[in-house]
């Protein structure tokens, strides 16, 4: 027999064969455990009724009691729309519903008590109630206190279903005889240590609270199962790699590191970059392969670090591979490093999609043989005929822009696993770095080189285009250069926004003397190239693009960065851009151009971009404005965490007592990794022992949760 949580929904009482196949492909409700797992999103007080008179302003959904007047159907076809008068005994208001007309006119009779739960809005000076949730009257049940509200998708609506019907089937599930057969999915010795919530009560007060005080407390035993097992479940991958891989003892620091320091470096290293150089070199010397992830914002120095890394492993007798998403970021990364390498006597090559095939040879030659010592390039170099001497260091930059996958295949250039350097310019909250790059080490550059001069960003309407516009002539006259991004390519005359087809005939209109080049994803690789050429040269001035500028372009001349209807951007992906700018001696600017009607939540998150300048402030706000699933980047570390009531960019706090109890039960229960158990690396911190009886639930747990997802503990 099956288990009471994997029995079908549609056994349910109240579902059958018809509600079941809604409720799995609307809800991907398919068994009872998906049911009683599906939880509110919010909860609503319905311990009273309001009166039509108490309305006012921006109200929450309420329940008001009372009785239909009368109902009259205006409009034809699909304009059709059914009001309802209402009145509660002092105050009429409209009752309205845009679709099924026909059964609703017939549904509810004038002159019965029914209950009204709804979000009131004030129409021409008359409060309406848009398909609210309507209850016959029952004066001997008593008031529900508080109530969930769950997720009913447009498609299940128009069919009749609501919160409250969903609310009904989880009290069916709850009145089911079998509901004991819900076992606790947490080691007892956890919920003790913390002090957590029994899993079935936690479970009856998420769906139906008794007070406000068992509803959080239900909430953060929920929070706190999920995120134990995904820390869990990362911590394993994390010490899996160290015990299984090993890499390169780089343990000297030499000559070439020695000598470029002391006589060659071009600027004095921030005390932010001399502590991850720290970090990485005492990574490099131990034995294990390095896997370290860098953050830093635009313009703090990550190259430098990635270089002088390099130089660690060129002092041992290592090649070093830098791997860029782009031709562009390739070729600027080869021009740097190419100089710095000379002047202490590295040969730096470069290997692209579009390097000829004899140059090719040559530097299949030289990888070979060792002659060269350090590779800058594309995804050419993961190419099955790129092989190495003895490569001994991979640094990754812009990481998000390649699959776990493509990154995997540097592996096979080394018989040993070369140490690996992730670099990212796109911050990234400490709660997500946590998960999402849990199975790293992360070093932050948070300190940008002295004399930097913050951009100066400015929110701006399209009232204020003469200003702009003097601005960028201002600057133009000066000898700089300007970025001008927009959000679409073509006009879409379904969407009120600026293209960059509109854009450059209007900008070659405003500034005729001035050379004008553009950029966007549609175009064939070898136009984008050789436009993207002429602005990084300096031969056109103003460069017309979407966001595929956001990285990998560094011009230092540029000093104006405008971006039309920045409201259709996100935070991260605004600060990207602005990090275009900024990166020489002068001024620069960074102009956010929207229109003046703009909703205020978005008014507020652009207001961040003019309030600071620090990347990781923006990041945590963006998290939580927008959630961590649409953060950049988070599909393609290979953790997979699809979180049901977790909030990573709420929970932080949650999370770290979380995964302070995942490193002691590791601590205390190395056998929990998957590779046998002899040469057992200790781990500093607390343990927490389990008894075999919670060791087998917390595995049972794990298979479960994770069973789906690829082994990534090979794989940087």
């Amino acid at each position: 027999m099956l288990s009471f949580l994997d029995t079908d929904i549609k056994y349910l009482k109240g579902v059958g064969d018809k509600r079941a196949q809604l409720l799995d492909s609307e809800l991907d409700i398919r068994t009872f455990g998906d049911l009683l797992y599906t939880f509110p999103y919010r909860y609503v007080d319905t311990s009273r009724f309001y009166k039509i008179s108490e309305f006012s302003g921006e109200m929450p959904s309420v329940q008001v009691l009372g009785r239909f007047v009368g109902f009259t159907v205006e409009g034809e076809g699909l304009r059709q729309r059914l009001k309802g008068s209402f009145y509660d005994g002092s105050r009429f208001m409209e009752v309205v519903w845009f679709s099924k007309v026909n059964f609703f006119k017939t549904a509810y009779q004038p002159g019965v008590a029914y209950i009204l739960f709804g979000k009131p809005t004030q129409f021409r000076d008359i409060w309406q109630m848009a398909h609210p949730e309507v209850s016959a009257y029952d004066a001997t049940r008593p008031p529900e206190g508080f109530r969930g509200v769950y997720t009913i998708p447009d498609k299940l609506r128009k069919k009749g279903y609501s919160t409250r019907l969903l609310s009904d089937l989880v009290k069916n599930l709850f009145n089911n005889a079998r509901i004991g057969e819900v076992g606790e999915t947490l080691p007892a010795e956890i919920i003790d240590k913390y002090s957590l919530m029994p899993l079935r009560e936690a479970l009856g007060n998420i769906h139906f609270p008794q007070n406000p005080d068992r509803l959080q407390k239900a909430r953060e035993r929920m929070k706190f199962e999920e995120l134990f097992y995904l820390q869990l479940h990362i911590l394993r991958y994390s010490r899996e790699r160290g015990r299984r891989i090993r890499g390169h003892v780089l343990a000297k620091i030499g000559d070439y590191f020695n000598t470029y320091y002391s006589r060659h470096i071009p600027f004095e290293l921030t005390g932010a970059q001399k502590r991850v150089l720290r970090e990485i070199r005492n990574d490099m010397r131990t034995g294990r392969q390095m896997n370290r992830l860098l953050q830093g914002d635009v313009g703090s120095g990550k190259t430098m670090v990635a270089f002088m890394t390099m130089l660690m492993a060129a002092d041992n007798g290592f090649q070093s591979a830098i791997m860029a998403p782009t031709e562009i970021l390739a070729s600027q990364h080869f021009e740097t490093i190419r100089v710095w390498g000379e002047a202490i006597g590295l040969r730096v090559a470069l290997l692209t999609g579009n390097t000829r095939a004899k140059a090719r040879r040559e530097i299949h030659e030289g990888l070979q043989s060792g002659d060269i010592d350090i590779i800058v390039g594309t995804h050419a170099l993961i190419e099955d005929n790129v092989q190495f001497r003895n490569l001994g260091l991979t640094v990754i930059d812009e990481q998000h822009r390649f699959g776990v996958a493509q990154r995997a295949k540097m592996w096979k250039k080394s018989a040993v696993a070369p140490h690996v350097l992730v670099m990212t310019a796109t911050p990234i909250p400490r709660t997500l770095a946590m998960t999402v790059y849990g199975d790293l080490d992360v070093s932050v550059i948070d300190e940008l080189p002295p004399g930097r001069k913050p951009v100066q960003t400015w929110l701006k309407f399209d009232n204020a285009r003469m200003e702009v516009n003097r601005l960028i002539n201002r600057e133009l006259k000066a000898g700089r250069q300007v970025y001008i991004v927009y959000p679409l390519v073509k006009e879409n005359p379904k969407l009120e926004l600026k293209s960059v087809e509109q854009g450059l005939e209007r900008v070659r209109g405003l500034f005729p003397d001035v050379k004008v080049c553009m950029v966007h994803g549609q175009m064939k690789p070898a136009e984008k190239d050789y436009q993207m050429e002429q602005f990084v040269s300096g031969s056109a001035r103003i460069l017309v693009a979407t966001t595929v500028i956001e990285v990998g372009v560094n011009v230092p001349n540029a000093s104006v960065m405008v971006i039309e209807n920045a409201e259709r951007f996100g935070l991260s992906q605004l600060h990207q851009l602005r990090g275009r700018v900024g990166r020489g001696a002068d001024c620069s600017y960074c102009i956010l151009m929207t229109r003046h009607n703009i909703a205020g939540d978005t008014r507020k998150r652009l207001s961040i971009m003019t309030e600071t300048t620090d990347g990781f402030l923006i990041s945590e706000a963006d998290m939580k404005m927008r959630g961590p699933g649409d953060m950049e980047g988070t599909q393609q570390s290979g953790i997979a965490f699809n979180l049901r009531i977790a909030n990573l960019a709420s929970d932080g706090q949650i999370l770290n007592v979380a995964r302070q109890g995942a490193e002691a039960v590791l601590n205390a229960h190395p056998e929990l990794l998957e590779t046998p158990a002899h040469g057992v690396e200790q781990y500093p911190g607390e343990e927490l022992a389990l008894s075999p009886e919670s060791l087998g639930l917390v595995r049972t747990e794990l298979r479960t949760r994770f069973s789906k997802t690829y082994d990534w503990s090979q794989i940087s």
